[in-house]
């Protein structure tokens, strides 16, 4: 059984990380959503994600493994 838990987190702390990410360049991750796309209905979004992570009812979902490229040569992969 999967137990879930609440997180004291302000809207604005949820706006300033997507804020951080899209400043990164954040890829698409394993849903291929990109920031453009999420950025359509980027109100609804975010407050789902808020009320998700403050009720205790966000699961993220799996991570996508991404090749950096090395300037010796071969690739690194991170998650």
């Amino acid at each position: 059984m999967n137990k879930t838990k609440s997180y004291a987190i302000s809207k604005k702390v949820v706006y300033e990380a997507f804020l951080r990410v899209k400043a990164n360049k954040g890829s698409a991750g394993i849903d291929e959503e990109s920031i453009e796309e999420f950025e359509l209905n980027l109100k609804d979004n975010l407050y789902k994600l808020w009320n998700r992570m403050s009720s205790g009812s966000y699961f993220p979902p799996a991570v996508k493994a991404v090749d950096i490229p090395k300037k010796a040569g071969g690739a690194s992969t991170v998650l």
